[in-house]
């Protein structure tokens, strides 16, 4: 997933790095809110009480970086510089040292959203989330569910509708 020594990684901690999906294993250890949920997705500050308006505002403030490299660590780099996130984007941001933009904000947030839905309907599995994201699914017309959640968040919204439908006991 993440290269160590890869300049996108260097500025995750060993702790986020091994406990993005982690956390999903084990319910009981899980923050109860889809926002504090995303906020560890993305590696956000652990000290700071994530609730929805909290989260909000950083989303449209910019988030830093180094969530691109959390969210990395657990849909791989690969997936998110590139496909999210242009490459030179991300270097500028962090050469500057300056947030991310809005826009660039925004869709790490809306794929966040679906990791989190597809963490917790396969507990923390992150090869099962991994194939899950990156197989073509009948009801989103052949697309990936990963291609859909960074198409708009009309796009995350729809897989997300379906993995409620899995969890609800609904033919998927």
């Amino acid at each position: 997933m993440c290269i160590r020594d890869s300049p996108y990684c260097r500025h995750m901690t060993k702790a986020a790095a091994m406990t993005a999906l982690d956390l999903y294993a084990s319910p009981e250890t899980l923050p109860a809110s889809d926002a504090a949920r995303i906020g560890k997705l993305l590696g956000l500050n652990d000290n700071e009480t994530m609730d929805d308006v909290a989260l909000a505002e950083r989303v449209s403030q910019g988030l830093k970086p180094a969530a691109a490299a959390a969210l990395g660590q657990v849909i791989g780099m690969p997936r998110v510089v590139g496909q999210i996130i242009p490459e030179a984007t991300l270097r500028r941001a962090r050469t500057s040292r300056k947030p991310l933009s809005r826009e660039m904000s925004e869709r790490l947030y809306e794929v966040g959203r679906v990791v989190d839905a597809v963490g917790r309907a396969y507990r923390g599995d992150s090869a099962a989330v991994v194939r899950f994201l990156n197989r073509p699914h009948q009801l989103l017309n052949g697309r990936t569910p990963l291609a859909m959640a960074q198409s708009s968040s009309a796009g995350a919204e729809a897989v997300i509708n379906l993995v409620r439908r899995a969890d609800a006991g609904f033919a998927v």
